[in-house]
């Protein structure tokens, strides 16, 4: 592990997301909370939570530190407001024949922590577990289901200063 005894205690705050792309019946079991092993998003909030709690113990070199919050969110990629909609109906009012894309669902966890070190793998793991949750709930209804990309979304704090991704950029 690295040495982290002569670094400072900061406050330290990291974001992260997974996606998860299912079909529409698998999606609409998420959106009414009926699959058959219960609400997903309820269970998969849960499931984050405690796998950024877990995660010194999944990745060997990782410090074990105090998550001193966890949150868990859920979005749809594909919804847009009414207005936004209109919007677009307006400008391009011929219907397209383009594919629609599966429904994907982003989940995304922030953690914080007052340490020596980053929280960001906590906040990875967390995401990564969520989707996990969410495939493991739906298995039966969609085996084709696909989750990523999970990625590191923002950070604050430590010596590395801030970190916030550019959408569409994977630097």
């Amino acid at each position: 592990m690295v040495d982290v005894s002569a670094k400072s205690v900061t406050k330290r705050i990291a974001t992260a997301s997974s996606r998860i792309s299912m079909n529409a019946q698998a999606a609409e079991l998420v959106r009414q909370g009926t699959s058959r092993k219960g609400d997903v998003l309820a269970v998969a909030r849960l499931a984050a939570i405690a796998a950024t709690k877990w995660t010194p113990h999944l990745i060997p070199l990782c410090h074990a530190i105090p998550i001193e919050s966890a949150e868990v969110d859920f979005e749809w990629a594909d919804e847009q407001t009414a207005d936004e909609q209109t919007a677009k109906e307006t400008e391009s009012p011929q219907p397209t024949s383009q594919p629609t894309s599966p429904p994907q669902l982003i989940c995304r966890v922030t953690c914080a922590t007052s340490g020596k070190t980053g929280i960001e793998m906590e906040a990875l793991t967390g995401a990564s577990v969520a989707a996990l949750t969410v495939y493991d709930m739906l298995k039966s209804v969609d085996r084709a289901m696909q989750i990523g990309p999970t990625q590191l979304e923002g950070k604050e704090g430590g010596q590395s200063g801030t970190f916030v991704r550019n959408p569409g950029t994977h630097s």
